[in-house]
């Protein structure tokens, strides 16, 4: 008899609740596949996106979901290297969610998608790694040419790619003005690196940035929130300044800046990091060099969420996702 495992899918788009646990016989990997035992699973907002129906691609019900795992290889397609069977390894989002889901006890990735986990870094670390850096690292470092002394917007500044970008600017001696809704976790984001945060329930976000940096303006803005607050992210932003937009987390139109951006000379620039780094092999090597070296001189240190939820609570872990409550990286352990 197979043996049985746990996965996750949808077989409609919704809420938390559409998630659904099934029992299912253990898949093995075919060409240029493997498959790990899952140690660890990383959330994103992008998954809450697939859920609802409103990611990039929709959803081919019933449909796998997640993006990021990290585990053990315990099995490897006809054509792989069977060294690897043993091996910490977590997983890039280097894949169609149509494709590939990595929510459950054991996942089937594709190879290219593999990379050992660095160092002596935990499953739960090796699973927050990927997007959070490697995005910061693409669109700050290799467009934006983040350099030292840059005064660096971050909005969602408590999310893991928010802190993720903390980290990865201030490793390069730039100055994080860091933008967080409540005063709830001003102190967490100052202990974590920040340089300033600006309330932005309580305080006008393009006066006290324009005030911070001496009137200037932020040279790089980073935000994965779009929607009505583009115009204002504009007004705090530097002549010939760059606002990278990397999410879809509001849900309203996103109004184009015009007279801002024609008169201060802005570049607003879409980042998706899956085509651009994930699934370009010469740029992926040179953003691992550059995390793997960050990690071993100590400036690159995952912020996981204190609270750890199992596979059975993936719906509540979804609906905490939601309320935008996490500081760092929400982990599911299956």
């Amino acid at each position: 008899m197979s043996e049985m495992i746990r996965v996750v899918r949808l077989h409609e788009t919704g809420g938390p609740e559409v998630l659904k646990i099934e029992t299912v016989p253990l898949p093995d990997p075919g060409a240029s596949e493997v498959r790990l035992r899952v140690k660890a699973i990383g959330l994103n907002r992008a998954e809450v996106m697939w859920r609802e129906g409103k990611y990039l691609i929709a959803p081919q019900l019933p449909a796998k979901i997640g993006f990021e795992a990290s585990g053990v290889v315990d099995a490897v397609g006809p054509d792989v290297d069977k060294s690897l069977i043993g091996k910490r390894v977590s997983n890039l989002p280097a894949f169609s969610p149509n494709d590939y889901g990595v929510y459950g006890d054991a996942a089937i990735v594709p190879l290219a998608a593999v990379v050992e986990i660095p160092g002596d870094l935990s499953f739960e670390a090796g699973t927050a790694i990927w997007v959070p850096y490697l995005t910061a690292y693409g669109s700050l470092v290799r467009i934006g040419r983040l350099k030292k002394g840059d005064f660096v917007l971050i909005t969602a500044a408590s999310s893991s790619t928010g802190l993720a970008a903390t980290q990865l600017v201030k490793s390069e001696g730039a100055f994080v003005i860091a933008a967080t809704r409540t005063a709830a976790k001003k102190a967490e984001l100052l202990a974590a690196g920040a340089d300033h945060v600006i309330v932005t329930n309580d305080e006008d976000l393009p006066s006290r940035v324009m005030s911070i940096t001496g009137g200037l303006g932020a040279r790089l803005v980073y935000d994965p929130i779009g929607g009505s607050g583009l115009p204002a992210l504009a007004e705090a932003t530097a002549l010939n300044g760059i606002i990278f937009e990397y999410g879809l987390l509001s849900t309203e139109p996103t109004p184009y800046p015009l007279l801002t951006a024609l008169l201060r000379r802005l570049t607003i620039r879409a980042y998706d990091a899956a085509p651009e780094l994930f699934k370009t092999p010469e740029v992926l090597e040179e953003g691992k060099e550059y995390l793997f070296r960050k990690i071993k001189d100590g400036s690159f240190k995952p912020h996981l969420h204190k609270d750890v939820f199992s596979l059975d609570q993936i719906v509540e872990a979804h609906r905490f996702m939601e309320k935008n409550q996490q500081f760092g990286k929400i982990i599911v352990r299956p």
